[in-house]
């Protein structure tokens, strides 16, 4: 199995890097195509990964060192949604209805290779809980034997099962981001409405970091944990885990309300401006269903990539101009310039009929909320 991955970029650049390892190396397109050709590591190349990573082996190179090949569609990342079916409960989670459904080996393991053929690197398995998911360990292995980054989006609670934690240490991935949902059991279990989960969440990122796993977490500072933001930082710390905060809570992928109460209002925090993004263009989303859209947000138009393949991507940016432009109360706007909720966030907050101050600058104009 390859420990390095030597890859197409953007705007003609080519990265080396290494599974599982931060940092990386940018290379021309002259030395990329050295590399494609080579039999053995040139000096320079080995001279770079000893610098960057000491443990690396590039011998024997043809076996250690996989080479990908360009694409003409220019995407680089993707995020998978293995199923919506999770172990937990969580009030606050954006997927609403949460169903074991999703494409069966061949279809996608087929989907996996239109991914690697259209230039994604960098992949993310998320869900619902992508490690619960059936076909999880057949999935994590194809993508990495297709040479991708492989981050994973989960609750951390299998990470402790032999049979995950034993693939991640052989093949390890670029980086686990663990949803932390409280620091004490009776706010833990309270959000997930599952009892034991704070101790399976306990169990598996011990297992984890004992592997030398690397970890992120993901503060969801909601109304259960709100008492306990600076307790779940020490959590972190006390792992020595990196972390990050979020606050901002969103309808369902429905336009569902449901989850809109858990929402701590004094930690509501007001979002950068959106200038843009590179939704549907660089990056794309693909349901358990193998659909892909231009985001997790935006689902609809879609892409069926087991019917159309990689052509039917070519639709992709335009889909995402035109989900992207200010529409309803919206147009014309004002305030545009400093709005920080995207086109496609604002419509599932108006199917929800939520509250202005949740997502909109505005909190007097009845005309923003309309339809």
């Amino acid at each position: 199995m390859h420990n390095l991955i030597v890859s197409p970029y953007l705007n003609g650049d080519f990265l080396v890097l290494a599974p599982g390892r931060p940092g990386g190396l940018r290379v021309t397109a002259a030395k990329y195509d050295e590399l494609a050709h080579a039999d053995t590591p040139p000096t320079w190349l080995a001279e770079a990964v000893a610098g960057l990573w000491s443990d690396v082996t590039l011998n024997p190179f043809r076996e250690k060192v996989l080479i990908r090949q360009p694409s003409p569609y220019g995407y680089v990342r993707a995020t998978y949604e293995l199923n919506l079916g999770c172990n937990y409960d969580c009030e606050h989670c954006y997927l609403g209805v949460k169903e074991f459904k999703g494409l069966d080996w061949p279809d996608r393991e087929r989907m996996l290779h239109i991914l690697s053929d259209v230039g994604v690197l960098w992949l993310q398995l998320t869900g619902g809980e992508p490690t619960i998911d059936r076909l999880f360990t057949e999935t994590y292995q194809r993508a990495y034997e297709l040479g991708m980054m492989i981050d994973i989006l989960s609750n951390g609670s299998k990470l402790h099962d032999p049979k995950v934690l034993g693939l991640l240490t052989a093949h390890r991935p670029h980086e686990i981001t663990i949803s932390v949902y409280g620091a004490t059991e009776a706010s833990y279990d309270g959000l997930t409405r599952r009892p034991g989960s704070y101790r399976k969440f306990h169990k598996g990122v011990s297992a984890a970091v004992e592997a030398g796993l690397p970890l992120k977490f993901s503060l969801i500072i909601t109304n259960h944990s709100a008492s306990e933001v600076t307790q779940m930082e020490r959590l972190a710390d006390g792992w020595g885990i990196p972390y990050s905060s979020f606050m901002n809570m969103s309808p369902t992928i429905y336009g569902g309300p449901e989850t809109l109460p858990s929402q701590s209002v004094e930690h509501l925090r007001k979002r950068k401006p959106f200038t843009g993004c590179n939704a549907g263009h660089t990056f794309f989303h693909v349901d358990p269903h193998g659909h892909a859209s231009i985001c997790k947000i935006g689902r609809e138009p879609n892409v069926d990539l087991i019917e159309e393949g990689a052509a039917g991507l070519a639709r992709l940016g335009q889909i995402a101009d035109s989900l992207l432009l200010r529409q309803g109360g919206c147009t014309g706007c004002t305030l545009q310039g400093t709005c920080g909720t995207c086109m496609p966030l604002v419509q599932l907050y108006r199917k929800a009929n939520s509250r202005l101050d949740r997502y909109c600058q505005h909190r007097e104009r009845e005309e923003v909320n309309s339809p």
